[in-house]
């Protein structure tokens, strides 16, 4: 039996959807949350794939709202 620390799948998820309205530390926690999921071999590969891509979708709005024509990357 493997002890695992990170929340469910299906609440990483969700939170996932919430990292919008989330202040910087939560939204920390909630992107943290994930990578313990992705990293997790043990939930099936579909549910971490789901997940990556919501993370990637949070990430890419979060560059969006955050960059901004001073900025250079």
């Amino acid at each position: 039996m493997t002890l695992h620390t990170h929340p469910s799948p299906d609440k990483v998820y969700e939170n996932l959807e919430k990292l919008d309205q989330a202040d910087t530390a939560q939204s920390a926690e909630y992107r943290q949350d994930a990578v313990e999921v992705l990293a997790d071999l043990e939930v099936d590969i579909e549910v971490r794939q789901e997940i990556a891509d919501r993370l990637d979708d949070a990430n890419h709005l979060m560059t969006l709202n955050n960059v901004d024509g001073e900025d250079s990357y």
